[in-house]
């Protein structure tokens, strides 16, 4: 049986976060499920040891309306191509017309999606569990879960000179947008109070943004340095042994939050300016909100207010 997902939303974290549904498909038919997914995605950079996975096809559309499958002659190549991988099934995690006419005109024999014309308003997690409920009567779903090769493991630990007597941290301090970036100075104060604790090695993961490059060198450049390891230059498939490794992790709400939960690695996720539940979806989340708040969400603008003694303290309620 041949079964394709089309989860065509941006970013590697919504991919992150519907991996539960993709698996538990899997597990319903007892086969692995192609992907459908967007470039930005970077889905072909950490899925492809994921067992419940096979192929990754990218779907080319962009902002400016001109990618391989954008428009009318984009569609018709999409159905070309879905057409002749000969699908038995096919779930869509959107509410879009057009990718029902593809699918169905590609003939794939059974089409699951989510109700069309609803995408107003439509939670991340809670619509698709309702979805798989409601279509093929599954109902229980694991956190995200990414496999990596044990090989590879042990080659990062060896090259990176990982040692368990250490608390391994990953930081991750890089953001989609400036209001998600927590100050370095927020990061340095909670690295001072947990090495008063705890032989610690931290690795710190961002991207070559300006912005998050000015964070880098701020924590590099204090006092802490000297325990600090940068992978800005890495390449995502390249960091996932480096995650894997480490104790915990302390994200702001960026990929690599999304990437180390789903690693199995405890992640204290520091929500400033994003809804909850990009932070909390799965049981390897810790997250921590700006102080004064109870709640946060889109324009809650509390990245100066994140508090590095909360921090601390879920830090060490991981370790108790």
């Amino acid at each position: 049986m041949k079964i394709l997902a089309v989860q065509n939303r941006k970013g590697i974290g919504d991919t992150v976060i519907f991996l539960p549904f993709i698996e538990a498909i899997s597990n319903k038919y007892l086969t692995r499920i192609d992907l459908l997914v967007r470039e930005n995605s970077k889905a072909d950079q950490f899925l492809t040891g994921t067992k419940y996975i096979d192929k990754i096809h990218i779907l080319e559309r962009n902002d400016n309306s001109d990618g391989k499958h954008d428009g009318f002659l984009g569609a018709l190549k999409l159905i070309k191509e879905l057409k002749n991988k000969n699908y038995d099934k096919i779930f869509i995690f959107n509410s879009s017309l057009r990718f029902y006419l593809i699918a169905k005109l590609a003939g794939i024999r059974e089409i699951f999606q989510y109700p069309l014309f609803e995408k107003e308003k439509q939670h991340i997690t809670e619509t698709a569990k309702i979805f798989l409920k409601k279509t093929i009567d599954v109902e229980d779903f694991n956190d995200p879960n990414i496999e990596i090769n044990n090989m590879e493991l042990k080659k990062a630990i060896s090259k990176f000179k990982i040692e368990k007597k250490d608390k391994n941290i990953l930081l991750g301090i890089g953001g989609s947008g400036p209001t998600k970036r927590i100050p370095a100075k927020i990061f340095i104060r909670f690295m001072e109070s947990v090495i008063k604790i705890q032989n610690c090695r931290f690795f710190l993961a961002t991207g070559q943004n300006k912005e998050e490059q000015k964070i880098l060198k701020e924590i590099l450049s204090s006092n802490l340095g000297n325990l600090c390891t940068s992978l800005d230059n890495l390449k995502i498939k390249d960091t996932l042994p480096i995650i894997k490794s480490c104790d915990v992790a302390v994200c702001n709400d960026s990929s690599f939050s999304h990437l180390s939960a789903a690693l199995g690695v405890h992640t204290i996720t520091l929500m400033a300016d994003t809804p909850l539940i990009y932070g909390s979806y799965s049981s390897k989340m810790h997250p921590v909100i700006p102080d004064g708040e109870t709640n946060v969400t889109h324009n809650t603008l509390g990245k100066d207010r994140i508090n590095p003694d909360t921090i601390l303290n879920e830090f060490l309620k991981i370790f108790n």
